[in-house]
């Protein structure tokens, strides 16, 4: 029998959502869970929450796909956690997630949910301390949230870790974790775990990939589809600017000045330009912080922490904060640089609009962005609105102003390069290469270095 065939499909439109169930309860959550869930403000179940949790509780591997924003999270965890109640064990969930960000916050919605039945759950990820790590470890949580590299790490050097008695993999964002970035450490995952497990992949865009599906040996899963492949929330207003790369910069604090008032999120595609941007934002008096993957995880979080807490108005990122991040009450999303796909976009602008709210989406392209925006609005089968809230003569009025502030931005990376001896670049080069002289002494004389015995230019 094919692959294809194995899989039951279970195809829902938001628009054509059947009456009942209308309650968690109406699911066959218990008890418990029920006032979990209230106590976190769900109110009713999302319908991806509706469509999947019954053929989860019934014992079914799951494929879902729902746009981003509609509770993908509670629709895995609930199941997971209900469970868990009937069977206590310790290593029970390993939750999968691509990014550190993510796996924090999907740590505290398995958190919040067993707050009442003592649920011990451990988030593994990477620039964190893995002595540390291996010490939560050691007190067997039931439930593990990670990211793959870190967790393989843990596999082959924690001692008394293992996943050989495992019930469920959950892999979050699954377009993602089975992308090519991923293959090794997830084999090595699938193939330490118990062949035994429940398994559900979760995500807002998934291609079907039957070699894919296969090593994630899931077998007879249930394909629940609540949104189509490329879509994006129905509160979403979505439009573009387009103007030449040289004012760029210049348009792009003139919307961040008109919706001063606005909660945003701002897409760059570099490390390097999402710290420079930050900067010129904070030089003409926004408060803005920036998110990057260069940072340090200590940074990132409390970045991401102070911007949830609205003590920042302006998140500044990379693409590290465009997936499953639930930030509440962001009003707009702004691509200053124009994503690398079309599910890029899905993502990113669906860091807005969510769980039924309103939001905004603006994609600021140049000359040299047409070709890849009118890809992405192929994949949305949409052409998107010119935006023209702003008139040419307001942009261009804050124009020196923003000069001013790129060049006050630059100087101040110019000082810090010099302060640290010429840079991050500088200085990792005289790293290497002292450690490369340490190694070679004398073995390395006017560029001689013994191998085998014999002497080799």
């Amino acid at each position: 029998m094919k692959d294809e065939e194995m899989i039951e499909e279970i195809e829902v439109s938001e628009t054509t959502e059947t009456k009942e169930p209308l309650t968690f309860e109406d699911l066959g959550v218990c008890e418990e869970l029920c006032q979990a869930v209230k106590k976190m403000g769900w109110t009713a179940p999302t319908g991806i929450q509706k469509d999947s949790i019954p053929y989860a509780l019934q014992g079914k591997d799951i494929i879902a796909l729902a746009e981003t924003g509609s509770g993908k999270t509670g629709a895995f965890a609930i199941p997971v956690v209900q469970s868990l109640l009937g069977n206590p064990q310790r290593f029970y969930c390993l939750a999968l997630s691509p990014t550190r960000e993510l796996c924090v916050q999907i740590g505290e919605q398995f958190k919040a949910l067993g707050s009442g039945i003592s649920l011990q759950v451990c988030v593994i990820l990477g620039g964190i301390d893995m002595v540390s790590q291996s010490m939560q470890l050691a007190q067997k949580p039931h439930v593990i949230v990670a990211s793959p590299g870190r967790l393989v790490d843990h596999l082959e050097n924690t001692k008394g870790f293992h996943l050989k008695n495992l019930q469920y993999l959950i892999m979050d964002e699954a377009d993602r974790l089975l992308s090519e970035d991923f293959d090794e450490a997830l084999d090595k995952i699938v193939t330490a775990s118990n062949k035994d497990r429940r398994t559900y992949l979760f995500s807002a865009t998934m291609t079907s990939k039957v070699a894919k599906l296969q090593r994630a040996s899931l077998r007879n899963p249930v394909k629940i589809e609540v949104s189509s492949k490329y879509d994006t929330a129905s509160g979403l207003v979505q439009s573009y600017l387009f103007q030449p790369w040289k004012y760029k910069t210049t348009w792009f604090c003139s919307v961040v000045s008109h919706y001063s008032h606005y909660s945003m999120v701002v897409f760059t595609d570099t490390c390097a330009n999402t710290q420079k941007m930050a900067n010129i934002l904070r030089n003409l008096g926004f408060s803005a912080t920036a998110l990057h993957g260069q940072m340090s995880q200590a940074y990132r979080l409390g970045a991401l922490n102070s911007f949830k807490a609205g003590q920042k108005k302006i998140l500044v990122a990379t693409d590290v904060a465009s997936r499953g991040l639930d930030i509440p009450g962001v009003d707009l999303v702004i691509n200053l640089d124009i994503p690398k796909t079309s599910k890029d976009y899905i993502h990113r602008v669906g860091r807005t609009a969510r769980a039924g709210r309103s939001g905004r989406a603006i994609t600021i392209i140049s000359q040299y962005d047409v070709e890849a925006f009118q890809r992405i609005e192929h994949a949305l089968g949409k052409q998107l609105a010119e935006f023209k809230d702003i008139s040419e003569e307001t942009a261009m009025a804050l124009h020196d102003r923003v000069q001013e502030a790129s060049r006050q931005s630059e100087m101040a990376d110019r000082e810090k390069d010099d302060q640290w001896g010429g840079g991050f670049a500088n200085r990792t080069v005289k790293k290497l290469l002292n450690k490369n002289k340490g190694q070679n002494s004398g073995n390395n004389k006017k560029g001689n270095f013994k191998k085998g015995g014999k002497k080799h230019k």
